[in-house]
């Protein structure tokens, strides 16, 4: 036996040489070695008779123990016993015994690790008693026994925790390599499953309306049991005495070894399942409860004592899955958030029309947040709100088409924020009034949250997320769209700081071009006739009051006149630098002709505006033409120039090319800046392309119907020697006698 026992031999194969070598050197009839259960029975393990027929407690027959018999008598006193007459005793398995004629019994304790496991039984039919060694014999059989389980137990436990750390390996690599949930839920449960050798497993994760199964696992596929297959995405409510209410109202472990007594919705899909016994375990995310993971026998017997510590270990890895998980989600979502913020700012650092930034943060928002509409709504100062963005996760704002007005008032988001100035939502709700909730019912609108739009502490709109099904908006929809109204409210204060810079600069030059007029009326009017009147009366009343012999006076006062008469041409020279009468007599064409005439510098000119333009319009033009021709002439060394100016989309565009030197610059020079500055001032735009050796090209446009609009497209940079298309170009012999 020692030998058996040495090589480990499994215990099956030791109880049956053990039994039968204490049969054999005892000489009994019968030898049976028990097990004692947790629930008041033994259990037949090992079994031999000296005929070799059957035995009275077969391997496996359980018998509940009880009344006055060896195997009782040695579960209660954890000593020997015996029975000597077996008419004297009692309890199941003394009637068992004189059904097989036994006589007389000894029975001697098991003890494994300190606890009484079983007993080993001898017992014959004879009419004499057992030997009184019998027991003393026994006991050395049964140390070896005891050696075997302990070394059984030992491998059995050692093997058990070597799959179990496996098991717990391969769950935590999927975790590590990132898996998704769905991935590892699945493994969990079959891994748990085949680990604990239950008949079912799963996990489940507790939602508002209820637990929602997410993963699950049979051990023998369900239907060949004849109940229902679980799969995952079951819902049921919680209540009643079930594990999985007890978990969720405990947030600690629970079991149940008897469905029978359960009760609620968690009882009877358990029941619909075929669970007989169950024991569930909490899942925690970050401090709160999140689900549970169940792990059930559909036969009867209960789960072993372990199976919450076990299942715990599981359950932890499945915490830190789900923690990864969201911690990626979150971190995916706040680099597309601030993907998207970027975007937004970008527009608005680019000074973008509000327009265009309206329909992109509405775009933006609804992609981040998942959202079916989004709008934004500015709110007039007659009681009424405005569309002026919108989106639909179908494509375009259809939904919510940009200009419709709704007027304030009633319970709905656009009345409650401006009433507020705070944030608001509303949920599928009938008692919604006003215009804004009739166009919300219109068109299918279900829950909305609204976030105030402010500018420079005022409020100035809404921005709002629209749900066309019951499910709301998320949480926290109101904190992530912060960042977008804020963004919103740069873009609106930057577009009201370039019209009121535009319209102030606008003015500044109406200004200084009416002060240039005021200027050349003053000296037209008043120097430039006082010139002419006092040369009138030196040629005509001083000189006929002179003596005809004075010939030497008479030479001076005509040299006085004479003088006189070129200071009245410098005058009249600069009265029309400052505003040139041709401009304001016959039109930008013939001021631009007369231009070209004047340059030293040949020009090829293409001129292609009929009638008259806004006169702020046309002198910008002119100013930038002649400042020019100017360079070219006096910096450009240029032996020729091209002027294009053509109108089209209610824009005068100007080119002016020279193929002299290159080099300018609008930094630099008073001349260029000036220009600039007019240009800009009159909500258009100038530029200037000038490599050095190719040629200057500066190219401008204006906006001829509302010179106060922002928004004018971008000016094309020209490219140095290329010839405008068009009509044939008139070309200008150059008149050395003026100048430019």
């Amino acid at each position: 036996m020692a030998t058996l026992v040495a090589r480990a031999t499994a215990p099956a194969g030791v109880f049956a040489a053990v039994t039968e070598e204490v049969g054999r050197l005892l000489e009994v009839d019968f030898t049976i070695l028990s097990r004692y259960e947790s629930d008041g029975a033994q259990v037949s393990v090992g079994a031999w008779s000296a005929t070799g027929a059957a035995v009275p407690f077969p391997i496996g027959t359980r018998v509940q123990l009880g009344g006055r018999n060896v195997v009782s008598l040695v579960v209660r006193t954890g000593r020997p016993a015996r029975i000597d007459d077996y008419e004297d005793a009692s309890g199941p398995v003394a009637d068992a015994a004189r059904g097989w004629r036994l006589s007389s019994a000894v029975g001697v304790p098991i003890s494994v690790e300190g606890r009484l496991w079983g007993v080993i039984s001898v017992a014959s039919g004879q009419e004499q008693p057992l030997p009184r060694d019998t027991e003393a014999r026994l006991a050395g059989f049964t140390e070896l026994i005891a050696t075997a389980i302990a070394n059984a137990q030992a491998r059995m436990e050692l093997r058990g925790f070597a799959e179990e750390q496996a098991a717990l390996r391969r769950v935590a690599t999927l975790v590590a390599r990132a898996t998704p949930p769905e991935e590892v839920f699945a493994a969990v449960t079959a891994e748990v499953g085949r680990l604990l050798e239950v008949d079912f497993t799963h996990l489940s994760r507790y939602d508002p309306d209820g637990p929602t199964m997410l993963g699950t696992w049979h051990s023998t596929g369900g239907n060949s049991t004849g109940v229902a297959r679980p799969v995952p995405g079951i819902r049921w409510s919680l209540g009643g005495w079930n594990v999985t209410t007890l978990v969720f109202e405990t947030g600690r472990p629970a079991r149940i070894d008897d469905y029978d007594d359960a009760s609620g919705a968690g009882a009877g899909v358990g029941r619909e399942w075929g669970f007989r016994s169950a024991v569930g375990v909490p899942i925690s995310v970050e401090g709160q409860l999140w689900g549970f993971m169940l792990v059930a026998y559909t036969h009867e017997e209960r789960l072993p004592g372990d199976t919450e510590m076990r299942l715990a270990k599981f359950a932890e890895l499945v915490a830190t899955a789900i923690a990864n998980a969201h911690a990626r989600v979150e971190l995916r979502g706040f680099a597309e958030e601030q993907a998207a913020l970027r975007r937004v700012a970008t527009l608005v650092a680019r000074a973008a029309p509000p327009g265009e930034v309206f329909a992109a943060v509405a775009a933006e928002v609804g992609q981040l947040l998942g959202a079916d509409v989004t709008g934004i709504s500015r709110y007039d100062p007659d009681g009424a709100a405005a569309a002026v963005g919108g989106w639909t996760s179908t494509g375009g704002a259809g939904a919510f088409p940009v200009g419709t007005r709704v007027l304030l008032g009633g319970r709905n988001v656009v009345s409650l924020v401006f009433e507020t100035g705070r944030s608001a939502r509303l949920g599928v709700s009938t008692d919604a009034s006003g215009e804004a909730a009739t166009f919300a019912r219109q068109r299918g609108f279900g829950p909305v949250v609204g976030v105030p739009i402010s500018v420079a502490g005022r409020l100035w709109g809404v921005v709002m997320v629209i749900s066309t099904s019951e499910q709301p908006p998320a949480a926290d929809t109101e904190a992530r769209l912060a960042g977008f109204t804020e963004l919103v409210a740069t873009a609106l204060a930057n577009a009201e700081a370039q019209a009121q810079l535009t319209v102030s600069r606008a003015r500044i030059v109406a200004a200084a071009d009416t002060a240039r007029r005021r200027i050349e009326r003053d000296l037209h009017d008043g120097a430039q006739q006082r010139l002419v009147s006092l040369a009138l009366y030196l040629r005509s009343t001083v000189q006929a009051t002179v003596p005809p012999e004075a010939h030497e006076l008479h030479a001076q006062l005509d040299e006085v006149a004479n003088g006189l008469t070129g200071v009245l041409d410098g005058l009249q020279e600069i009265a029309r630098g400052l505003h040139p009468s041709v401009l304001a007599d016959g039109g930008l064409r013939p001021a631009v002709k007369a231009l070209a005439r004047r340059s030293v510098v040949p020009v090829r000119l293409d001129v292609r505006v009929d009638g008259r333009l806004p006169e702020q319009i046309e002198l910008a033009a002119y100013y930038v033409i002649c400042e020019a021709l100017t360079n070219a002439a006096k910096h450009a060394q240029a032996s020729e120039a091209e002027i294009e100016v053509k109108t089209s989309d209610d824009v005068l565009r100007i080119r002016v090319r020279d193929d002299g030197c290159g080099g300018a610059d609008l930094t630099r020079g008073t001349g260029l800046v000036g220009l600039k500055d007019r240009v800009e001032a009159l909500g258009g735009r100038i530029s200037l392309c000038s490599p050095p050796g190719a040629g200057t090209t500066v190219e401008i446009a204006l906006p001829v119907g509302d010179a106060s609009r922002p928004g004018l497209p971008a000016v094309a940079t020209g490219r140095p020697g290329h010839t405008a298309s068009g009509p044939a170009p008139d070309r200008q012999p150059p008149n050395p006698a003026r100048g430019s």
